[in-house]
């Protein structure tokens, strides 16, 4: 058995309770004694941190940095400005996702960040297309913490411990300074649909901005909370709702594929055939309309058969009701549209509801 990776807050996630469980390789605090719940509300109503340093990190530097990495994502760097940040998807050449992924301009580099299920197939991806570009690839994964902070309360906790004014960046931008003493670098982003930040660090640093955090008033919160959150404002997570026969069309996804950003990119082909030819089936959110609660892996019925299977599924804690993802055929794809869901034997009555679930995140004030 391999053993699990830590991250440099391994210590902290046990001293202060939390419920240690496998994820991608790593051991990582599921939830901490509050529990689950409380942790989503903590987040939509104040301000939570997260552990997210099992992320990987790749820096791309040389004369053809842009160009290269326009090539081997599908959004278009080339309209990315340094100090911007830019969601994009690496993808195959049948157009698929290797990975969904946040690109980062500097003056001097860009930085790809990763998801750290793919960490190794990401890398080995991208490296594989270097050809004759000239450009220095370094996976910088293992020498960088990385610390979310996210909630309405985000930028007055975390103001006192910056050394720049938080209100200047704006939302998916990015700027330098120090945190808790701490050189990072600080980025409007973030999983949750609330206003927050992504500090990178050093992997030595993060202890230090992690506890300060800790005694400025955020709470911890674990992977558990961090499910239901992305999971009620829509976001993809590779495994579920996108993977490697999923393309960004299909997953609703098509406004970070730029066919026409002037530059060839793996999988613009099958990309620009698709789009052409229409797909054949979309991801919708639903709403369950019975008890119960549709968990990935169920059965999806509609008009007398299986069309997919439930690609996650929660109780929202916002909502209050049973939530989820998965595949319905083009022309079904619609706000309104009934269909069923096998949940423990018995098909329960389901609806497609518009995404995202929860809509009244504080990212939208943001930035």
């Amino acid at each position: 058995m391999t053993e699990l990776l830590r991250t440099p807050l391994h210590d902290s996630h046990r001293r202060l309770g939390g419920k240690m469980v496998p994820f991608a390789g790593w051991e990582m605090p599921v939830q901490y004694p509050a529990g689950i719940m409380a942790e989503h509300q903590t987040v939509r109503t104040k301000v939570g941190i997260f552990d997210v340093s099992h992320m990987g990190e790749f820096e791309v530097t040389g004369p053809d940095r842009n160009a290269f990495v326009n090539r081997i994502t599908c959004n278009d760097v080339g309209a990315l400005e340094p100090g911007g940040v830019q969601y994009s998807g690496i993808l195959t050449r049948e157009g698929t996702f290797i990975d969904d992924c946040t690109v980062y301009r500097f003056d001097d580099k860009l930085m790809i960040v990763v998801n750290a299920s793919n960490v190794a197939a990401a890398w080995e991806h991208i490296v594989d297309q270097k050809g004759g570009a000239n450009v220095r690839l370094k996976d910088i994964s293992a020498d960088v913490g990385l610390i979310a902070v996210q909630g309405p309360e985000a930028e007055k906790t975390l103001q006192p411990l910056a050394d720049l004014p938080l209100s200047s960046i704006g939302y998916y931008r990015h700027d330098s300074g120090k945190v808790a003493g701490c050189q990072c670098f600080i980025s409007r982003t973030g999983y949750t649909g609330e206003d927050g930040f992504e500090l990178y660090c050093r992997w030595r640093d993060t202890p230090a901005i992690w506890e300060a955090l800790l005694a400025a008033g955020a709470a911890p919160i674990g992977l558990g909370a961090r499910d239901s959150l992305r999971l009620e404002m829509g976001y993809a997570l590779y495994g579920h709702e996108i993977d490697r026969n999923i393309t960004p069309l299909e997953a609703g996804l098509g406004w970070i594929v730029k066919l026409d950003k002037g530059a060839p990119f793996t999988g613009k082909d099958a990309l620009g055939a698709q789009k052409a030819r229409g797909v054949t089936r979309k991801l919708v959110g639903f709403r369950l309309l019975g008890r119960g609660i549709a968990r990935q892996g169920y059965p999806v019925w509609h008009g007398g058969k299986q069309v997919d299977l439930v690609r996650s599924g929660t109780q929202s804690p916002s909502l209050g009701a049973a939530i989820g993802t998965t595949f319905l055929p083009a022309e079904a794809a619609k706000v309104g549209t009934r269909f069923e869901i096998e949940c423990r034997g018995e098909r329960i009555p389901a609806e497609v509801v518009g995404r995202p679930f929860w809509k009244n995140g504080s990212v939208r004030k943001a930035g």
